[in-house]
């Protein structure tokens, strides 16, 4: 029965508020905490309002000044999540492939094997697996437990914004430092830098096939040499090893330069054309790996580039550039107002509606403009906006998947001692973590996530925390916890 109290005190905003205390100041401390945090936990609402809303939302802006170091000792069992993109390969990626290889040339010239027989031995297997997973628990474990709360929410907005399957070819063994690396530390700086960091991570660059798109027609590379190169690279074969098959120029890839425009930057109706698309494609050309396979980052190779002028949005890009072409893309598009306003949508969106007020994200979209992309600031105009503190966006949005699940555990103070099992239960409620295949990654809308079989699901997931005690699971599963 305490275990109910204390959590309807944290979910509900119609309370009957503790002496001394507003209905209205209890409900919008606890707006605050279900939007800027992944739910309030038992004492947080008293936390907050002993030091003040304002205080509170500064401090979340600024992370680097909230210890967090309970977190290190939480994370301390998951071995592959300090480790190098490099290190990565060597311990579970190559055992991985030399494993493959051996099999397919057991069975070369034998009788047809079992299905089971050609895949790689289950220790390898599990291996290799366990970096995804543990990549997964983190996200889990960060989310219940760090108080660094603001940055997970924005780790997990911009990562879905930036989005890459873990599916796709060998990103399951790039995405721990695409999370830790790439998208974490930039979530509250400049969009441009952020913006360049997932064009060059390795992940980015295998998830949208922008590491194998070359200029067919570059005059730079000789016929033969275009015959024989095959992009991530070197120059021909090492010493005494034999020479590779000769393969057809890859040619021009679209995948990145398109999926930039529409889902980075400007937004589908952000005023780009098919004839863009191309351009920036071309100004991308030869942005490749060095060593893919063995965990080696980003290179420019030039001999794939295409080295002609390119005319982006109506500027012009002069010949010769390298990969300054695509630099100046970047520029472009971080610069174009129709950036401003898609990006200024979208922070709106996750922060205070499904359809947000047209002027916030004005005001939102000129912050943008006037700080040139900070996204501290933009995020800052919107959580302090009269908006965002609205009674109208009280319980306006409803929780994806992984907030309900992250959200109960915080609210009912559940000691998390094996995040596997979370990690399966969120594949059971349809948003298994860094798997969400298209490009678009996963949509923060209701339409998205509420129908009857997945509000069953998520009944489903209250009993099994709640155990034997039905009133919690009742109240778990109650239509206003589904919201934030």
């Amino acid at each position: 029965m305490k275990r109910i109290l204390v959590l309807a005190l944290a979910i509900s905003a119609s309370v009957v508020a503790a002496a001394g205390v507003s209905k209205d100041d209890q409900a919008a401390t606890v707006h605050i905490l279900n939007r800027i945090t992944f739910g309030p936990r038992p004492g947080d609402v008293e936390r907050v309002r002993a030091i003040g809303i304002k205080r509170y939302v500064d401090d979340q802006l600024r992370p680097e000044r909230i210890p967090d170091a309970a977190m290190s000792a939480r994370l301390g069992g998951l071995t592959t999540i300090g480790l190098s993109t490099r290190e990565i390969a060597e311990r579970y990626e190559r055992p991985l492939m030399e494993a493959r290889r051996e099999r397919k040339q057991n069975a070369q010239g034998g009788e047809p094997e079992a299905d089971a027989q050609k895949r790689p031995p289950e220790p390898v297997r599990e291996a290799a697996n366990s970096v995804l997973v543990e990549l997964a628990e983190q996200k889990i474990l960060r989310a219940v437990y760090s108080d660094r709360q603001l940055q997970e929410v924005l780790t997990d907005f911009w990562f879905n914004h930036f989005n890459v399957d873990a599916r796709k070819n060998r990103d399951r063994f790039l995405l721990t430092a695409y999370d830790r690396d790439t998208i974490r530390p930039r979530v509250l700086g400049k969009f441009r830098d952020l913006l360049e960091a997932t064009a060059k991570d390795p992940a980015m660059l295998v998830y949208l096939d922008n590491w194998m798109s070359a200029s067919a027609a570059d005059p730079g590379m000789p016929p033969a040499a275009a015959r024989r190169f095959q992009p991530g690279m070197r120059r021909g074969p090492p010493a005494g090893a034999p020479a590779p098959a000769p393969k057809r120029p890859r040619g021009l890839n679209e995948n990145y330069a398109r999926e930039l425009m529409e889902l980075h930057t400007l937004g589908v109706d952000g005023g780009y054309t098919q004839k863009d698309v191309t351009e920036v494609a071309r100004a991308f050309t030869g942005w490749t790996l060095e060593n893919p396979r063995r965990g080696s980052g980003f290179r420019f190779e030039p001999r794939m580039h295409d080295q002609g002028v390119k005319v982006v949005l109506g500027h012009t890009i002069k010949a010769g550039g390298g990969e300054s072409d695509g630099e100046q893309v970047l520029d472009i598009l971080a610069a174009h107002p129709s950036t401003a306003r898609f990006i200024a949508t979208k922070l709106a969106r996750r922060f205070v509606s499904d359809v947000p007020p047209p002027a916030l994200v004005d005001r939102a979209a000129a912050r943008f403009r006037e700080t040139g992309g900070d996204l501290r600031e933009v995020t800052r105009t919107i959580l302090t906006s009269r908006e965002f503190l609205s009674p109208d966006a009280y319980y306006a949005k409803v929780k994806t998947p992984f907030e309900f699940v992250v959200s109960a555990l915080r609210a009912t103070a559940t000691e998390v001692q094996e995040a596997k099992p979370i990690v399966r239960e969120l594949q059971q409620l349809g948003m298994p973590l860094y798997m969400c295949q298209p490009p678009t990654g996963y949509k923060d809308t209701a339409d998205a996530w509420v129908n009857t079989g997945a509000l069953v699901s998520r009944m489903n997931y209250a009993l099994k925390l709640a155990g034997n005690d039905k009133d919690l699971a009742l109240t778990l599963g109650a239509p206003e916890f589904q919201k934030r």
